[in-house]
């Protein structure tokens, strides 16, 4: 299995970086029940970003719940050596990584390790970052690329609104088959014109799990 089974057209992510983590599993059912099947999992190291935030042990105690139910979890490594936690990622049940650009010197090399134990890969790129860059560096080589409209490590941050004109050169650039994923601040405001600038993977956290009825916020966001 890989994105192209995954994806369903345009997919709203919800982020569970933002959930109440005391009625994570609760939660995720509701939104599972709402129509998502595709969930973002944020790892953050306190180096290359400021929080640490949730890991492997999480992740495995989530999973099953997850993908009995048919749903995805898409983790998302804001770390700096995330080729070292494949594997234990993997064992915790996630389905895909995404690293980051600007940590990885030897990208195909990163890319490969993760291929290898079955794991989809996605490639990040932070707000200082070129996306012609990253585009020429991974576009022939992972399944989505994922445009920071933040800067990543704190949910509930402002969308920068010129990640517009970056999802749409982004479009331009990759291949067809490769998925655009847009990150940080997502939400009512933006969606839509997120979606006209090619981006189909739309990672909404606070927007989704910030408000009481969360399914209606998800289908909200989703048009459902």
């Amino acid at each position: 299995m890989s994105w192209t089974d995954w994806v369903r057209g345009v997919e709203i992510e919800p982020s569970l970086y933002a959930a109440d983590f005391s009625r994570l599993g609760e939660q995720i059912e509701v939104v599972m029940d709402a129509g998502a099947r595709i969930f973002q999992f944020d790892v953050g190291d306190g180096h290359f970003v400021e929080p640490i935030t949730i890991g492997p042990i999480v992740l495995q105690s989530i999973s099953p719940l997850v993908h009995e139910r048919g749903g995805i979890l898409d983790c998302h490594l804001m770390i700096e050596t995330p080729w070292k936690h494949f594997e234990a990622i993997k064992k915790a049940g996630g389905d895909s990584v995404t690293v980051h650009h600007e940590v990885c010197d030897d990208l195909p090399g990163v890319i490969a390790q993760a291929r290898e134990l079955g794991l989809g890969v996605g490639v990040a790129f932070n707000p200082e970052t070129e996306p012609d860059d990253v585009a020429q560096a991974a576009g022939e080589l992972v399944e989505l690329v994922l445009c920071m409209s933040i800067h990543p490590g704190y949910s509930g941050q402002p969308f920068m609104p010129e990640s517009i004109p970056r999802v749409r050169r982004l479009r331009e650039l990759l291949p067809d088959h490769v998925y655009i994923q847009a990150d940080g601040g997502v939400g009512p405001d933006n969606v839509r014109e997120l979606r006209e600038a090619g981006a189909s993977l739309l990672v909404a956290g606070t927007s989704v799990f910030g408000h009481e009825d969360i399914a209606a916020a998800y289908c909200s966001l989703a048009g459902l």
